[in-house]
């Protein structure tokens, strides 16, 4: 059976934010996303008076100044647990896992999404609501029980805020940095536990971080100290079904890094 046959009852659908100088896509405190043209089809003067180049023949190349954790990405348990012989705080063999070692397998498989829009816009003064095992628990009694082999996927919405512009800045600036109005809704440790109980091993969220604005940490402490794979920033998550869809993530591979930005999906049945 060849994959056409495998898929046809299927669409494809893109989870992934775009990434452009002009969005929202970084965490605040880092470098932010910049683009240059390096070469050209041919030598021409912008509008702006700037030059594009073709000192290298007429073709078109870009290059880009990204923080990994941009945009749709993944993190990897080195993001926040050190090697076992480093010493420091927190450090476990989970921390041996950088990006290019994270298990492709564990970024895909079927996928439970989770309807938390409720929490969306509860948070107050830079803090992000808590998305609890209840939720979990009630998307079960209506779905049946977490499989260990599903990629759990928290649907908030949070997505609609990756514009350009003031509006733009409710995605993650107006939380982190101004301490103003809501955070994106993240799960707490107590709702990760009882994913790591049904054997997760990949979570994602389209909101900002699996962290809570207000106190990041524990949450990805809790899971990647295990071995679990984050994936954020996702988007169109309300094209998904409760289940039935099938999801995967593509991470760049990077030596040595915390995680990677990459091309998310779903085969979604038609």
């Amino acid at each position: 059976m060849n994959i056409a046959e495998i898929v046809k009852d299927y669409k494809v659908i893109d989870l992934t934010l775009t990434l452009d100088e002009k969005l929202p896509g970084n965490w605040p405190t880092h470098i932010p996303v910049q683009r240059k043209v390096a070469n050209w089809y041919k030598e021409v003067k912008t509008k702006e008076g700037a030059y594009l180049s073709s000192a290298l023949g007429p073709y078109y190349t870009d290059l880009w100044t990204i923080d990994v954790h941009t945009g749709t990405h993944f993190d990897a348990p080195s993001h926040f647990i050190p090697k076992p012989e480093t010493g420091f705080e927190h450090a476990c063999p989970a921390g041996n896992i950088t990006g290019e070692l994270a298990d492709l397998a564990q970024l895909m498989g079927p996928a439970a999404v989770i309807d938390v829009t409720e929490l969306t816009g509860k948070g107050t003064k830079g803090e992000s609501p808590y998305i609890e095992p209840k939720h979990i628990l009630a998307w079960e009694k209506k779905n049946g029980k977490i499989a260990k082999d599903d990629v759990v996927l928290f649907r908030s919405g949070w997505d609609k805020f990756y514009v350009e512009g003031e509006e733009g800045k409710k995605f993650a600036y107006n939380a982190l940095i101004l301490q103003q109005g809501p955070g994106w809704p993240s799960p707490g440790v107590e709702a990760m536990e009882l994913l790591i109980e049904r054997g997760v091993r990949c979570v994602g969220t389209d909101g900002v971080s699996m962290g809570a604005a207000h106190c990041g940490m524990p949450v990805h402490l809790a899971g990647l100290s295990k071995g679990l794979l984050y994936v954020e920033s996702l988007t169109n998550l309300d094209k998904m079904h409760d289940t039935g869809d099938f999801f995967i993530f593509l991470p760049v591979k990077l030596a040595e890094s915390s995680g990677a930005f990459g091309r998310a999906i779903a085969f979604v049945k038609k």
